[in-house]
């Protein structure tokens, strides 16, 4: 049985923010949007049937979490999550925060523009406000 490994795509473009019970939480290093992407650590996994029906319970469990905690520290218009996994086949969730003046609203996030790498304060802001929402 091989052991999870981070794609390396997704551990260049997100900083870890924290373990949960079957997910990495990252944030995508991203600033035009809130970003957050939710990984199951299990090995070979691409898509959502590929885990086990508990495991697919944790990660609703995890992503209703999340977008809660997300919003809150936000106070985002919208919440975006989806699983799409095109070009990075490891099984990833998106949850992003949307704001009706963000730069591509109503449009999708991905293959807007370049991305706008976050200032260290302005990350770390976000994600101890993140922290806090997921502890309430």
């Amino acid at each position: 049985m091989s052991e999870f490994e981070l794609d390396e795509r997704l551990d260049r473009d997100t900083d870890l923010v924290l373990r949960l019970g079957l997910c990495e939480l990252r944030l995508m290093n991203d600033s035009r949007w809130p970003w957050l992407i939710l990984v199951p650590q299990r090995a070979a996994v691409s898509e959502l049937f590929d885990l086990t029906p508990l495991d697919q319970t944790m990660l609703t469990f995890e992503t209703d979490l999340v977008g809660k905690a997300l919003k809150q520290a936000t106070g985002a218009t919208k919440i975006n999550v989806a699983a799409i996994g095109n070009i990075v086949r490891q099984l990833h969730v998106h949850v992003v925060a949307r704001f009706e003046d963000d730069p591509n609203w109503p449009g999708p996030v991905w293959g807007f523009e370049k991305a706008v790498a976050y200032e260290k304060t302005a990350k770390e802001k976000l994600i101890d406000s993140l922290l806090k929402a997921l502890d309430a």
